[in-house]
């Protein structure tokens, strides 16, 4: 799989960009120190003016990619569930027993993120802390409605109706299968934030990931 992952380049819908970061130096520097620095102080703190001292650059030349850092967290939130989706489809595409492929969608999805060396300048644990700490902040806001139209959220929808078929797949009279996936998809990053900030009311510490529970769960429910 990191071999067919590293000859792949991971889309995003190109309206959230004036011009693609992955086409030059300073763009793939935009992305990698701009993961850091919302990780590092988060989404509220972060500027493109922190953000251009930080990479030696003028904070204009980060407007020349981006027309606000709200645009900037649509892209990372979206180059995320690209990159799932492409483990989505490569891990269950061989896999033709039902109940196996939904155990296995259910780990991609749940499972912590770990270092590779595709992608190198996405560094991809930070990226997901930000996922779960801070992308819900990408369509939390009044402009959702006219964001989802323009399609900013596609990738992601594309991730839960996957999911979605392949429970359907085990159980195809079910009839909540989209409900159960964004469930799935949502609930495991709610998990793996109670886990570090409130983890008296989840049974999940430190390393430990919630793709049991999802499992359990999900078979409990389409059973």
């Amino acid at each position: 799989m990191e071999n067919l992952l590293s000859a792949l380049k991971i889309s995003v819908p190109d309206k959230i960009f004036i011009k693609d970061p992955e086409t030059s130096v300073l763009g793939k520097k935009i992305i990698e120190q701009g993961i850091q620095l919302i990780d590092e102080i988060g989404f509220e703190a972060f500027t493109f003016k922190k953000l251009g001292a930080k990479i030696s650059s003028n904070e204009s030349s980060i407007y020349r990619y981006f027309e606000s850092k709200h645009k900037l967290l649509l892209y990372l939130s979206s180059w995320y569930w690209a990159w799932i989706e492409y483990q989505l489809v490569i891990e269950t595409f061989s896999i033709s027993n039902a109940d196996e492929k939904l155990e296995k969608a259910i780990d991609v999805v749940t499972r912590n993120v770990k270092e590779d060396d595709n992608f190198l300048h996405i560094n991809k644990p930070l990226l997901y802390n930000i996922i779960i700490n801070e992308s819900s902040k990408s369509f939390l806001t009044k402009e959702v409605d006219l964001d989802n139209k323009k399609g900013y959220f596609e990738v992601y929808k594309r991730v839960i109706t996957r999911i979605s078929n392949i429970i359907l797949e085990v159980n195809k009279k079910y009839p909540f299968a989209l409900s159960l996936a964004s469930t799935i998809v949502i609930g495991s990053l709610h998990q793996h934030f109670l886990k570090s900030h409130f983890p008296l009311i989840t049974n999940y510490k430190t390393s430990e990931t919630p793709t049991n529970f999802f499992i359990h769960l999900v078979k409990a429910t389409i059973k």
